[in-house]
């Protein structure tokens, strides 16, 4: 069985945002052995989960075509999906929200702006693996 700090963990990033798309992977650099898919939608978000495993999903709630709590009731029915950590990262701060993205099923929510350090720790956690700073 491989170790979890050699084994590859491919982390998804869903987000319209090109450049907060950016931040979180250089947040999450330091995991070591990830592979990032980066999704600017939720529909795009689910053809990508079709692809291949994902480990850790990065999920924004404001997206176009599907919202991140359609995304979010889409994974949690999906069997293969059930349990995937997904850390929902919104810049809606308020406790309704937060409230429903974990009804949901969200495992953590962090809002933005975030800080790096605490989004890696919480990744980290979900993933099981020490960060390489």
């Amino acid at each position: 069985m491989p170790d979890l700090q050699t084994k590859l963990r491919h982390i998804l990033i869903v987000d319209d945002s090109p450049t907060m798309r950016r931040m979180v992977m250089m947040s999450l650099k330091a995991l070591g052995n990830v592979q990032f898919a980066e999704v600017g939608s939720g529909l795009e978000a689910i053809e990508r989960m079709a692809l291949g495993p994902i480990h850790l999903m990065i999920l924004d709630l404001n997206m176009p075509e599907m919202h991140g709590i359609e995304v979010l009731q889409f994974v949690r029915s999906h069997k293969t999906y059930r349990k995937l950590p997904v850390v929902v990262l919104t810049t809606r701060g308020d406790e309704a929200s937060r409230a429903q993205a974990m009804s949901a099923g969200a495992t953590d929510y962090l809002t933005k702006p975030f800080q790096a350090g605490e989004l890696l720790g919480r990744a980290s956690k979900l993933l099981a693996v020490e960060t390489r700073v």
